[in-house]
């Protein structure tokens, strides 16, 4: 029997090849979107392919590595693999994701035992679907690109020119797409050779008997988590804007959360109805992102494990938004971004002092692209602007910072947009009055103006602009997502999910959502409500409507009697 010590050396030595693995792909990646953003999942699995270790990234990815090793197992057969091989796999149904969010995996052999797997997923940028960036409206899964199930890229160490040839002579940017594709093989060559040096050092018989042991104490912290929350079922549902087809008819997206004893109960079967377009979420993906919601409530401050949700049980409708299947289109994933705050929205009914309100609630994707006049070349871009948090029981949520389902993750730096692109940034900072008025107040969201300075394309992905972020316990909604195209002219409007095309000089500004507050607004200090005006976070008419303060805006200084008298009043009422 492997003992404690050893098992924490081992699983620290697999937590650091994860991060060499995060550190070789992003030093030979060929897009900013894998090396500035970090839109990437990195994982360690054992041998079944259940995930043993991590290197932070978007966090859904990582959890999705699991489902789509897995498949690859059962399509592959263990008996089949080699050391040396390397597989890619990028179909939806399987991989747990879009096509472009292809996964990567390597067999892990040791002496001919198959000891586990490497894994690493990232946002390729073209793979021949039917729009160049990103497919908002296909309405079968044969327009969202080539797919490749579970496709050996290497055998035994040999590179299969064949499948790479396909994607040279498919791809709208080949030199790029195969470029980040071949960063992922580096990511997991790294993952390959650090998890045999840690058998040699340690034996089989350790390793395979450590990865067990994470995975079981896993499952007990998760299931003393569980046992320590209130019990009961609650349902909750929210919105996304439209199928990216239908443009006028929302879709509901509702969840019942049920806590019993140390497990948990996700079920999603009343979202019983597939969309017309593409925000349809393969199995997969809806596992990933319930286990995100029930990891950050449960285990938070504890690297993953696959035990961590041996006492998760998630149910779906075949066929449905939450369980798609084949021909129904995947490609705009955005469901699976808005899912984990529709689990946290029932719980907060039930657990009001342990869950956070909304937070703004999407991750405010600009994609833009077009043929770069300094190069005559493609030229892609992309940057997920920040939202504010939610606040919570014990605290402010946090000001403009990536969402709830990219912790790991970056925005794409001014300087490497200007340099990579043909645009300029005119405007990028904080938006007051956008968090939720609470006792504690929910994050303020960010305002970012792009100009063009060539005929460009920007694609919108925003999900959620016509609902605002929820808030909890009385506390007040943060301000909604706004995406406007066109600003100052008379073209101006207000756009959701589209595609966008600007001539020189054309500009899209995205102002992203606020945080839901928490609690009563007129039970936040005067001091703190001054300390936001001063940081410009909250304006003087703000803190006298939403919280009773009535604040000099240029001294702040607060009319004591005034105050005291508003929020008599407002209390009152």
């Amino acid at each position: 029997m492997i003992d404690s010590i050893t098992v924490e050396v081992i699983r620290h030595s697999m937590l650091s090849a994860c991060n060499e693995m995060a550190r070789n792909l992003c030093r030979t990646a060929y897009n900013t979107i894998v090396y500035e953003i970090h839109d990437y999942g990195i994982s360690l699995h054992d041998s079944d392919g259940n995930c043993i270790a991590e290197a932070p990234g978007i966090a859904i990815f990582s959890g999705a590595n699991d489902f789509g090793v897995q498949k690859g197992i059962e399509f592959i057969g263990r008996e089949n693999f080699k050391q040396g091989d390397v597989y890619l796999c990028n179909y939806p149904y399987w991989s747990a994701a879009h096509t472009l969010d292809a996964l990567v995996f390597a067999p892990i052999l040791v002496d001919g035992v198959l000891v586990g797997f490497s894994s690493c997923r990232v946002h390729l940028l073209d793979l021949k679907q039917k729009d160049a960036g990103y497919v908002l409206d296909s309405t079968d899964m044969s327009q969202e690109g080539i797919f490749f199930p579970c496709s050996k890229i290497y055998d035994q160490g040999k590179i299969c020119d064949d499948i790479f040839n396909i994607i040279r002579f498919n791809s709208r940017m080949p030199e790029r797409t195969i470029g980040d594709l071949q960063a992922q093989v580096s990511a997991v060559h790294t993952g390959d050779v650090r998890l045999r040096e840690i058998v040699n050092k340690f034996s089989l018989k350790s390793v395979i008997e450590a990865m067990e042991e994470i995975n079981q104490h896993g499952e007990r912290l998760s299931r003393a988590a569980v046992a320590r929350l209130p019990k009961g079922t609650w349902t909750a549902s929210d919105f996304l804007d439209s199928d990216g087809v239908i443009p006028d008819e929302r879709v509901e997206m509702k969840v019942t959360v049920t806590v019993e004893g140390d497990h948990m109960t996700i079920d999603w079967t009343a979202t019983n109805k597939g969309a017309v377009g593409p925000i349809n979420m393969p199995i997969g993906g809806t596992w990933a992102a319930s286990r995100l919601a029930f990891k950050s409530l449960t285990t938070p401050d504890s690297n993953i494990c696959a035990g961590n949700f041996r006492n998760l049980d998630i149910k779906t409708t075949e066929g449905s938004l939450m369980h798609a299947t084949p021909p129904m289109p995947t490609f705009t994933l955005w469901t699976g971004l808005l899912a984990p705050e529709v689990i946290t929205k029932a719980l907060s009914q039930g657990l009001p002092d342990v869950v956070p309100a909304c937070s703004g609630g999407d991750v405010c994707d600009v994609m833009a692209l077009g043929i770069n006049p300094r190069n005559g070349a493609w030229w892609l871009e992309a940057t997920n602007d920040a939202v504010g948090m939610g606040a919570h029981a014990g605290a402010d949520g946090e000001d403009g910072i990536m969402h709830v389902t990219e912790p790991g993750c970056r925005n794409n730096p001014v300087e490497i947009l200007e340099s990579k692109a043909p645009l300029m940034i005119e405007r990028y900072g904080y938006r007051q009055d956008t968090g939720g008025a609470g006792k504690h107040r929910g994050g303020v969201g960010i305002e970012r103006a792009y100009k063009f300075l060539a005929p460009s394309t920007a694609i919108v992905i925003n999900y959620k602009t016509l609902t605002k972020p929820w808030a909890v316990a009385g506390g007040k909604e943060g301000a909604k997502n706004t995406v406007i195209v066109h600003p100052d002219t008379p073209q101006q409007k207000e756009v959701s999910v589209s595609n966008n095309s600007f001539d020189v000089d054309g500009r899209i500004v995205n102002l992203t959502g606020g945080g839901g507050g928490w609690g009563n607004p007129l039970e936040r200090t005067v001091a703190a409500v001054v300390e936001d005006v001063k940081q410009g976070f909250v304006s003087a008419a703000k803190a006298k409507d939403d919280y009773g303060v009535v604040v000099d805006p240029n001294t702040f200084a607060v009319d004591e009697g005034a105050t005291a008298a508003l929020r008599k009043t407002v209390g009152a009422k």
